[in-house]
């Protein structure tokens, strides 16, 4: 019985056909982009509106930070520091609903945001399917080490 080595081939991702074709597919690229900036953009609203709640703060951040990572590879590197006023708008409005209950956003706060949204619109419209798994797993991570970070400076004390 000839014996046949059974080593992959260096540099073949493990990724399915279907899938990878998927993430590279404008067709599927659509949804997920419209998807993504309906969320965000509804999240603003209400939050404009005096009508926003804890999960559309966390929603309209996540997106942020997607956008920061997309700006870290590339896609709107040159706009950081708009994405990082947003960031910054952000947490003044929940420091301002710690104090007072409401959800309102200042007119720079809001015209922040905006423009975060319109760089996020950008970045969405040129990144591929796999560059946006790719951030938001970044993000993911970046959330889940600041989790364990918060919860390591809680038991020290």
């Amino acid at each position: 019985m000839p014996n046949k080595s059974r080593v992959r081939k260096p540099g073949r991702t493990a990724m399915s056909p279907l899938l990878r074709s998927l993430t590279q597919s404008r067709t599927a690229h659509a949804p997920v982009t419209q998807t993504m900036l309906l969320q965000a953009y509804g999240a603003l609203d209400a939050l404009r509106r005096g009508r926003g709640a804890r999960i559309l703060h966390t929603t309209l951040s996540r997106h942020l930070l997607v956008s920061q990572e997309l700006a870290r590879v590339g896609l709107g590197d040159d706009v950081r520091a708009d994405i990082e006023s947003a960031h910054a708008a952000m947490v003044r409005l929940d420091v301002r609903e710690r104090d007072t209950g409401r959800w309102s956003l200042e007119d720079d706060d809001y015209a922040s945001l905006c423009t975060a949204l319109a760089i996020f619109d950008g970045q969405l419209a040129a990144a591929s399917l796999s560059e946006l798994a790719s951030a938001e797993a970044k993000m993911i991570e970046g959330l889940m080490r600041s989790a364990q970070l918060r919860a390591l400076a809680e038991a020290a004390v």
